[in-house]
């Protein structure tokens, strides 16, 4: 399957008929980069108009089918729906007898690895996890931003090769997650991203508070550099809470407590975690850090 060849990509050997279950932003764009390998996409399910639209741009000649009607079709099916639909399709896959031995089922969840695929491994098919590690738009870009990304990828020891294979074929870079891990993988790629985008919305909505008509402007190139210094150096970045400047931290509970509660509340607990990371990194002094947890502890003015 990932041997290289000459001539164009459907003429490699391995070549897979691919079916996509869920023509989302994260199916349709690993559905293109597979038929961009040369895998043939001969079927896709979707249902809502957005869906369908996507589908039509991004997997053209696929046959829009039900879920069922498209497994039972291909070697290689591509479970993207979310994840709280995901342990009931495979039962229900499985409960219709539209899986094959030997037949290749992948997900792309970040939250599930092998456990969720057991029922298809009970009938003889072969389980992957291979969750892209990027946002996806549903468009012709992501096959941009698909090269280099990295894919969280759980899979038995034998079908390593397949899903490094896979990966690589879609531009991607495998990094493999234990099966037992899979949960805190997820929850910390949530925690430094999804998590990012509210802090940041947040923060515009403040400085338009502030009076601030165009907070982007000033966030843009603050947040851009602030993740390439937490990306390389997170210890080092001068914050009140490396410095431990308890008066500015007070400063800032007092105005948030007015302006936003809720944000308030985030600053203090993300805060603590500041504090306690800049004092095990021995940036703060034992007396700075009791001052400005003390801060934190107290009722704001």
């Amino acid at each position: 399957m990932a041997e290289a060849g000459s001539g164009s990509p459907s003429a490699r050997p391995g070549r897979l008929a691919v079916g996509v279950v869920g023509a989302g932003r994260v199916g349709a764009a690993l559905g293109a980069a597979l038929a961009a390998a040369g895998h043939q996409v001969t079927a896709v399910s979707a249902a809502s108009d957005s869906s369908l639209a996507r589908a039509d741009a991004m997997l053209p000649g696929a046959d829009v089918r039900a879920p069922q009607d498209v497994v039972a079709s291909v070697d290689l099916a591509l479970l993207a729906v979310p994840d709280d639909v995901l342990t009931d399709l495979v039962h229900g896959l499985v409960e219709v007898d539209v899986v094959r031995r030997g037949q290749l089922i992948a997900h792309t969840s970040g939250r599930y690895g092998l456990d969720v695929l057991e029922p298809v491994l009970a009938v003889g098919a072969l389980p992957l996890a291979l969750h892209p590690v990027t946002a996806l738009t549903g468009t012709s870009l992501d096959l941009g931003r698909l090269s280099g990304c990295c894919f969280g990828v759980t899979a038995p020891e034998a079908l390593r090769p397949i899903a490094e294979a896979l990966v690589i074929e879609m531009g991607g870079e495998p990094v493999w997650v234990a099966e037992e891990q899979r949960p805190l993988y997820h929850a910390a790629l949530t925690l430094g991203s999804d998590h990012l985008v509210t802090l940041v919305a947040q923060a515009g909505d403040l400085l338009r508070q502030a009076g601030v008509t165009d907070p982007e402007r000033l966030l843009g190139p603050l947040v851009t550099a602030a993740v390439d210094q937490a990306l390389t150096a997170p210890e080092s970045r001068p914050t009140p809470f490396a410095r431990g400047d308890a008066s500015t931290v007070a400063a800032h509970r007092s105005v948030l407590e007015v302006s936003s509660r809720e944000a308030g509340a985030a600053y203090v607990t993300l805060a603590r975690l500041a504090a306690d990371r800049a004092l095990a990194a021995g940036a703060l002094s034992p007396d700075q850090a009791e001052s400005l947890l003390d801060a934190l502890a107290g009722p704001a003015d």
